[in-house]
């Protein structure tokens, strides 16, 4: 019987200790919060209104793509082989640009990375995007100020002709007409 009265004690003890740990990790979660709010971080991508910075490159079938020569709407993608949000969002990706009104030609999709793993990426997006493969910190990536991944943005001509942002964050749901 003392031998159960003392595993039970131990037992006992090892939970109060981890609930003190517990309640010092939270204590130390809300603090960072806290800085990380105060925290003015760098846009992860251009906002709207912004212009579209120059670039001159070309797609991996070879076409230039040069800012000034684009039409608009232009709808960009930017992935990265190695990131798991864009191996999720890729097909709804594929699947709302193969709907885009503008064809093949109004979407640019760039997948940022070394050209063997971006392969595959390229492969499914070829169909249904003009595709630029870059490293990191490229010509397109560049121009548009993306620094996070899966970033999907739309771009337009405005008044005096510029490219510039017009949705930041494009949500890929294309709302479909009820028939009845």
């Amino acid at each position: 019987m003392s031998v159960l009265i003392a595993v039970v004690t131990l037992v006992g003890a090892l939970c109060a200790l981890n609930l003190v740990f517990t309640l010092g990790v939270v204590k130390r979660l809300r603090e960072h919060t806290e800085i990380l709010a105060t925290v003015q971080g760098d846009p992860v991508r251009l906002e709207v209104g912004a212009e579209v910075g120059e670039f001159d490159t070309s797609t991996t079938a070879g076409k230039p793509l040069i800012r000034d020569l684009l039409p608009g709407p232009i709808l960009f993608g930017f992935f990265s082989p190695t990131c798991e949000p864009c191996r999720d969002k890729l097909p709804r990706f594929v699947e709302y640009a193969r709907r885009e009104p503008g064809g093949r030609s109004s979407v640019i999709a760039t997948v940022v990375g070394d050209a063997e793993a971006a392969a595959r990426f390229a492969a499914e997006l070829g169909p249904v995007a003009q595709v630029v493969v870059e490293d990191s910190g490229g010509a397109l990536g560049t121009a548009l100020g993306i620094r996070a991944f899966p970033s999907v943005l739309r771009a337009e001509r405005d008044a005096a002709g510029r490219l510039v942002v017009v949705d930041d964050d494009v949500e890929l749901v294309r709302l479909t007409s009820l028939t009845g």
